[in-house]
């Protein structure tokens, strides 16, 4: 449900009463059956939420909500989060981690949350991706933008800009192009990925005039991808290659830090964009916007982000469960 004082208990009420949901699917709530209530009769929401245990039957009528906090919806102000809130989002991550690992979810999809209240409720972490690799025990993972024109990852995350030079290196960009190789493979379905790779500076580099990165780092990370049978190409000007790349010419591109590639990513798709976590054991996607505090509970959020999450978790987990590792393809 994500935090609960944010738009993601509107979106999820939203879902249920406006979208339409494709045929196979079963979603279930992990959150607040309190709140969501509150939220669908404040916005007239034709949503019906019940609550449901793992083990039990799902409701023949109603929306099974898996009850992970109970927190007192009528004392709670729409986008003013605190450390009660805090709590109960990270107690909504933790408690869909262990019953998606259990097999009984197939993936998990995520509502937005405030970093802020995450590290007030004494969880330190940088945001929903680091938690998620945090409980899975993973050290393998990147953050992917997922839209139908447009695939992005980040190299680094959420780095001030100014740090960003001083972590590239040749073994983190490798990184990030074997794991988008992976990923585009097994999840997408895309048996040889074209994979772009973006420079880091103003024209890339402009061979060393505008900055060396691309030389000492990025090239040899390409290179080395070559060797191992990866098609990656690069480094591209980063003003140039997101165009390419939206145009067909590739299926991924390796960005340099998060604004670079989160840019031009939401230009295409601000409303139904999807993060995808990869790397880790369980499928998580999530929306791509943030909390939305301004407009929390004022029935101005839209769920397109939230059901192309949904949808897309589904395809990844359909496609995980068939990809046959020895001929390389699904099944």
């Amino acid at each position: 449900m994500g935090c609960p004082v944010g738009i993601g208990p509107e979106i999820i009420a939203r879902y249920f009463s406006e979208a339409a949901i494709p045929t196979g699917i079963q979603p279930v709530i992990i959150g607040d059956l309190g709140v969501l209530v509150r939220v669908a009769a404040e916005l007239k929401l034709a949503a019906s939420f019940v609550t449901w245990q793992p083990g039990t039957p799902l409701p023949l009528n109603g929306i099974p909500v898996v009850q992970a906090s109970s927190l007192s919806p009528d004392k709670l102000v729409w986008g003013c989060p605190d450390a009660a809130t805090g709590m109960a989002m990270a107690r909504y991550i933790e408690t869909g981690v262990a019953l998606t690992r259990q097999g009984i979810f197939q993936g998990l999809t995520t509502c937005p949350i405030s970093k802020i209240s995450l590290n007030d409720a004494g969880y330190l972490f940088s945001g929903h991706t680091e938690m998620l690799a945090s409980l899975t025990k993973t050290s393998e993972y990147a953050m992917m933008m997922a839209g139908n024109k447009l695939k992005v990852t980040l190299v680094t995350i959420h780095r001030p800009l100014r740090e960003v030079a001083t972590v590239l290196s040749v073994e983190e960009i490798f990184r990030l192009i074997r794991i988008s190789h992976t990923a585009m493979m097994i999840d997408f379905n895309i048996l040889h990925p074209r994979i772009a790779v973006a420079g880091f500076n103003p024209h890339a580099g402009e061979s060393g005039l505008f900055g060396d990165e691309e030389k000492r780092f990025i090239a040899p990370a390409i290179a080395y991808g070559k060797q191992q049978g990866l098609n990656v190409s690069g480094p591209f000007p980063p003003d140039t290659i997101y165009y390419k790349a939206a145009l067909g010419e590739f299926d991924i591109v390796v960005s340099m830090y998060h604004d670079q590639g989160l840019i031009p990513f939401k230009l295409l798709h601000f409303e139904d964009g999807v993060n995808v976590t990869l790397g880790l054991p369980i499928v998580r996607t999530s929306v791509d916007h943030g909390t939305a505090y301004d407009i929390a509970g004022k029935g101005l959020a839209k769920h397109t982000s939230l059901a192309e999450a949904i949808r897309l978790a589904a395809v990844i987990s359909t496609n995980r469960e068939t990809f046959d590792d020895k001929t390389r393809k699904c099944i």
